[in-house]
């Protein structure tokens, strides 16, 4: 009777202690020898047999049913199945006597009843181990994610570190990281820019070429970045240190979901949604006009901004799109601050920082009972999941609404415990926007980055009578009013007159 024999070895297997195919051959010809066995070919696969589908192994089958051989040679009964259906074909063609003899150096095997039984039983052991390894592998994945660290490869910023099994920050691409995301938050640049920032820093893909859109919002839009793991549906908290704010990372969510409102249009306005009528509070609109020119037979486009006045009757008249740009600019440049002055308040503010410190141990410790509140109410909340009061879903649900909160405030913690205050960091983005807003309104730039940035500096804006108003967020409101004695602070109003807005200013941030 002719065999058939067959080597296989799974690619996930290189490591482990599995004959190799090569070695498997030497011990199959060896085994032959001493049995007198024909082995009519050998034919060898690296796939694995946890699922069906081997192709070398469905030709084995095939062989045995037209009869072109008898038996089949192999090293162990789970190199010809890890599955129940490779082998229940197995057991079949043993039945029907399409497969009349099975021969292992490693199992002994015979075709009776009993032979048979022995075998399902090393094909159930074998599929065993296999459900039961891939059962380790999520327990694992699921304890390492508990503990607060990421199972898989670390985010764009961070690397693997494989002595400890952590996650730790890179500080040369957390740098960039975090300008990235400075970058898109100031509503200057598109996923493109973003894109081709990175890739100066030669963050691209494997390919050499540029990051695509996808991977850049995904960046921009990854929880990780502040210390949030999601995994099916549930979130959990990190252990890895943090370098981006959530003041920060909300502005970042918060242009996204801007640029996903005017993805589908199929003109880009530049100042559409920026702004809303004032006489009714309507959407303000844009539309083309075409106008044609005989004496010099040209044609011109123009571009005006109005009420839908979708909310009822509505008297404003539409605004040319020139003239909302100079308004949008002076509204910008309104709340510009000087270098000089810019640097000076950045000095103050650290000195304020160290004199901070020494006052936080009351905050800290309400945080931390806020925390300590926290994690009373997930237990509680667990405890009536397991014990079948809660639903699934609600539990599900109720636990990220609370885990979202208590994320919060250990950021809260943390900024006070590293800065001082939570104040400082947004006081200083507060200070970087202001000095950079002078530079983007005198600046050859395009509309859509004027909106991009009038969306930085404020909110709420309102067209009435052809005329922009507009909302300033903390700060600038103030920077706004003192801009006249600004521009000659140094030399007229003396170093008091700046002590004085920047108490101001500091003030506001620390009640808001």
């Amino acid at each position: 009777m002719k065999y058939i024999a067959y080597c296989r070895k799974s690619r996930e297997e290189q490591d482990k202690q599995i004959l190799s195919i090569e070695a498997q051959i030497a011990e199959l010809q060896d085994f032959a020898k001493r049995e007198n066995l024909e082995i009519s070919e050998f034919i060898t696969e690296a796939k694995t047999a946890k699922v069906p589908g081997r192709e070398q192994f469905a030709q084995v089958l095939k062989k045995i049913e037209k009869g072109l051989a008898g038996g089949i040679v192999a090293w162990h009964p789970d190199r010809l199945a890890r599955n129940s259906i490779d082998g229940g074909k197995i057991i079949y063609l043993l039945d029907t006597g399409k497969l009349r003899d099975l021969k292992f150096p490693s199992f002994w095997f015979e075709n009776t009843p009993q032979g048979k039984f022995m075998l399902s039983i090393a094909f159930g052991q074998s599929k065993y181990y296999v459900d039961n390894l891939s059962e380790n592998v999520k327990r694992g994945i699921r304890q390492k994610i508990r503990n607060g660290v990421w199972p898989s490869k670390a985010p764009l910023g961070y690397f693997n570190e494989p002595r400890t099994r952590t996650i730790e920050v890179h500080s040369g691409k957390a740098k960039l990281v975090k300008r990235a995301y400075q970058l898109f938050a100031e509503g200057g640049k598109t996923f493109v820019q973003i894109s081709k920032f990175l890739a100066k820093s030669a963050i691209t893909k494997r390919s050499g070429k540029p990051l695509g859109i996808d991977q850049v919002r995904h960046l921009l839009s990854n929880k990780f970045y502040v210390g949030i793991l999601k995994l099916n549906d549930e979130y959990f908290e990190a252990s890895h240190k943090l370098f981006i704010s959530k003041d920060l990372f909300a502005r970042v969510q918060k242009e996204l979901k801007l640029r996903d409102r005017h993805k589908s249009r199929k003109y880009q306005f530049a100042f559409m949604g920026l702004m809303k009528c004032g006489e009714c509070g309507a959407t303000v609109t844009a539309e083309i006009h075409n106008k044609y020119y005989k004496t010099t037979d040209r044609s011109a486009e123009y571009i005006y901004y109005r009420c839908t006045k979708k909310l009822g009757p509505c008297k404003q008249k539409y605004i040319p799109e020139p003239e909302l740009e100079k308004q949008v600019r002076e509204k910008i440049e309104s709340v510009s601050l000087p270098q000089s002055v810019g640097k000076q308040w950045l000095i103050w503010a650290r000195k304020d920082e160290k004199l901070d410190r020494k006052s936080v141990v009351e905050n800290i410790l309400k945080l931390k009972q806020n925390i300590q509140d926290n994690d009373e109410k997930l237990n509680k909340l667990l405890d009536g999941y397991l014990e079948g009061v809660i639903e699934p879903e609600i539990y599900k649900q109720k636990k990220n609404e609370i885990f979202e909160t208590k994320i919060e405030i250990q950021q809260d913690l943390a900024q006070i415990e590293e800065k001082g205050s939570a104040w400082l960091e947004p006081f200083r983005e507060f200070v970087e926007s202001a000095l950079q807003a002078q530079k983007i309104a005198r600046a050859k730039n395009t509309n859509e980055e004027l909106a991009f940035f009038a969306k930085t500096v404020g909110s709420n804006f309102f067209l009435m009578n052809r005329q922009l108003s507009a909302s300033f967020k903390t700060g600038f409101p103030e920077l706004e009013r003192a801009r006249p004695a600004l521009a000659t602070a140094a030399a007229s109003c003396g170093d008091s007159f700046l002590v004085d807005l920047y108490k101001k200013i500091r003030t506001s941030f620390q009640n808001s």
